[in-house]
């Protein structure tokens, strides 16, 4: 008997200001103005994606104490252009990455019930966490916590933030005109909770929400991170793109889920992905050579290298050959707020790897930041991307992808009006919405009221 064949989940990361953006192409509009995450949103509700994604900036990079170049258009609030998007949608899921650092769960609670009120049921969580300091000198409490700290905190967030969402019973607004009463039990909303990071108590007030609670969406990659998501997540951003990572991932964190009293199809595991189209395999190559030179500039390289050499390098010749002299292993950073500087944990040793492969190829600093960097996850034409994503979803790699495509506004137009229509001849994908919530959509069930019981449990396990 063959296995059934899953249904893949699509979604769409609006890509904002990030490496894989060309703001330079001539079909690139703003990354700021509402038309631009209108019309993106609306493209991907007419491929019926099951959400929007939205990142989180609380900070501009900067590197060598100037605004870093791709962070120059700013970073728009979260829940203000969720909310706009609301107006302008009728299906698609609105998900947000709200920080669990700089934030407090009463207030990030009501945010989120109100936008699962508005937009009737759409509303979803990416919980993080902060890493730096250079981020908490923009709040009053600035610094930063230590990493056990953070996931402590986040846990406790996410518990408190739960709490507050089942404070409001399904049925507390009976609204009975006859006898002059409107609710079932005038202690709704009523909630006291204290731990180490928070002490609260008072009324939620905004009554339970369609979805109950938001869907909640993790994104960290560590040991804690994906204890954490094996614990409260419904859905885990991950960053794990091929067919080997993936299906290792895969088998890690569903494979956790039983002793958090889940099952495995509780928590999605949806891979970014980037992409580049052509009529052609062959076409479609050539594009992505030019989309990875115009992701990585002279300007671009420089920068990049830097993060490892902790060194000005403005100097050096793009095109020329790699700094003779070695990184600065020192704590002060050159780059400031880039996540990226934590990949670099030798960097002496990843400056050697580097100029061997150089070497070894002949590569300019340009060539081998190229080289180096991401590439697109799936390049080719319609159906060779098609059957490359339905074979990572059929064999456990993923349970679908986040898309994320380089140019904006424009750019999931062509996956829209090409690769979708070939996975839903494939059965693999919905042809229309059959439901009206983002859990629908998820096929996730909606939490009872007074579920976090359970769910704090579980959070208590992951902290353990």
């Amino acid at each position: 008997m063959s296995k059934p064949l899953k249904q893949i989940h699509l979604a769409a990361h609006f890509p904002g200001v990030n490496n894989t953006t060309v703001w330079s192409d001539p079909e690139a509009g703003s990354h700021i103005e509402f038309s631009s995450f209108a019309h993106f949103a609306r493209t991907a509700e007419r491929a019926k994606f099951d959400f929007l994604f939205l990142a989180e900036g609380l900070r501009l990079r900067e590197q060598g104490g100037e605004i870093y170049d791709l962070d120059v258009v700013g970073r728009p609030d979260t829940f203000t252009v969720l909310a706009a998007l609301a107006a302008v949608t009728e299906r698609i899921g609105l998900t947000g990455t709200i920080n669990s650092t700089f934030n407090e769960p009463y207030e990030v609670a009501r945010q989120f019930a109100s936008l699962d009120h508005l937009s009737d049921g759409r509303a979803a969580w990416n919980v993080v966490t902060s890493w730096d300091a250079f981020t908490g000198e923009n709040f009053r409490r600035g610094g930063f916590l230590a990493k056990d700290d953070r996931y402590s905190r986040a846990e406790q967030f996410l518990r408190t933030a739960w709490e507050l969402f089942d404070s409001w019973q399904d049925d507390e607004i009976i609204a009975d005109t006859e006898s002059g009463r409107y609710l079932r039990d005038p202690r709704a909303g009523a909630f006291h909770h204290r731990d180490q990071h928070f002490d609260i108590a008072g009324r939620f007030n905004v009554p339970r929400s369609p979805q109950g609670r938001p869907v909640i969406f993790q994104a960290g990659d560590s040991e804690e991170g994906r204890e954490f998501a094996a614990a409260t997540a419904d859905a885990i951003f991950s960053r794990h793109s091929t067919l080997d990572a993936g299906r290792a991932f895969y088998t890690d964190v569903k494979d956790r889920l039983a002793r958090h009293h889940r099952t495995r199809d509780e928590l999605l595991i949806l891979p970014a992905a980037t992409f580049v189209l052509g009529d052609t395999d062959a076409e479609a190559r050539d594009h992505a050579h030019d989309v990875r030179r115009a992701q990585v500039s002279g300007q671009t390289a420089i920068k990049y290298l830097e993060q490892l050499w902790n060194r000005d390098l403005s100097g050096y010749d793009p095109d020329g050959p790699l700094p003779d002299i070695d990184p600065d292993p020192g704590e002060h950073t050159v780059a400031r707020g880039r996540a990226s500087v934590r990949m670099f944990r030798d960097p002496l040793a990843t400056a050697k790897e580097w100029r061997q492969k150089a070497e070894a190829g002949g590569l300019s600093i340009r060539e081998l930041v190229i080289e180096t960097t991401g590439r697109q996850t799936f390049v080719g034409s319609p159906s060779t991307i098609a059957a490359t994503i339905d074979e990572f979803v059929q064999t456990d790699a993923s349970d679908g992808f986040i898309l994320v495509p380089h140019v904006t506004p424009g750019g999931l137009d062509a996956f829209a009006d090409t690769v979708v229509p070939l996975l839903q001849e494939r059965g693999v994908f919905r042809h229309d919405y059959e439901g009206s919530t983002l859990r629908d959509h998820l096929g996730l069930d909606r939490p009872p009221a007074g579920n976090s019981t359970r769910s704090n449990d579980s959070t208590k396990k992951a902290a353990s």
